[in-house]
């Protein structure tokens, strides 16, 4: 939903916040969802993803290109959501480094599982929720590009090195390696950056 968060950004970054939100979900000018019910669910999760960077990050956000914005807001997902940071690290990033370099739901769901075993709150979820869950990530996958669009194939995200930098000035070098990039690249980059 990269489309509609950007849309109500604005909104989020304003003082009245909480008042043109709530005009937001009654009157649905910018989202453009069809019931309020839903729209009520997606600015809950828009502001969460707001709330989980400083707003210094949403006015870079703003100056960035649309290849940039899809990869920021991969960014901001993976610093919101834990789940999808542990699918990241532990299923994508391994894969990626694997023969196979593929990534599919049944390789989320056991993610899942093994989170379960060690934590009681993933572990109460229902077998529906965890389909829901690996197919969101799969789908997040593809629309932040790490996947083809009809497969399970992981491929790399490219962009121009300044942009790469930008996670290093504000201190998430890690994210370099999050998004598949090579080692003596992400060394590159950071000499680039000195």
């Amino acid at each position: 939903m990269i489309n509609e968060m950007t849309a109500v950004l604005p909104l989020l970054m304003s003082d009245d916040a909480d008042t043109l939100l709530k005009d937001e979900i009654i009157n649905n000018n910018l989202l453009k969802i069809n019931t309020e019910t839903t729209r009520r669910r997606a600015v809950a999760e828009f502001v969460r993803r707001y709330k989980a960077m400083p707003v210094s990050f949403w006015n870079d956000y703003l100056a960035m290109s649309e290849d940039e914005q899809r990869i920021a807001m991969f960014f901001v997902i993976l610093k919101t959501y834990r789940i999808c940071f542990d699918f990241q690290i532990n299923v994508v990033l391994k894969n990626w480094r694997s023969v196979s370099q593929t990534v599919s739901r049944a390789d989320l769901l056991m993610c899942i599982d093994d989170i379960a075993a060690q934590d009681a709150f993933v572990d109460s979820w229902s077998e529906k929720t965890y389909v829901k869950i690996a197919a969101a990530y799969m789908g997040i996958l593809r629309h932040a590009g790490f996947v083809e669009r009809d497969g399970h194939q992981i491929k790399r995200v490219t962009l121009p090195a300044s942009s790469w930098q930008y996670y290093l000035r504000i201190g998430e070098a890690w994210f370099l390696d999050a998004c598949l990039l090579p080692p003596y690249e992400i060394e590159s980059i950071k000499n680039a950056a000195l």
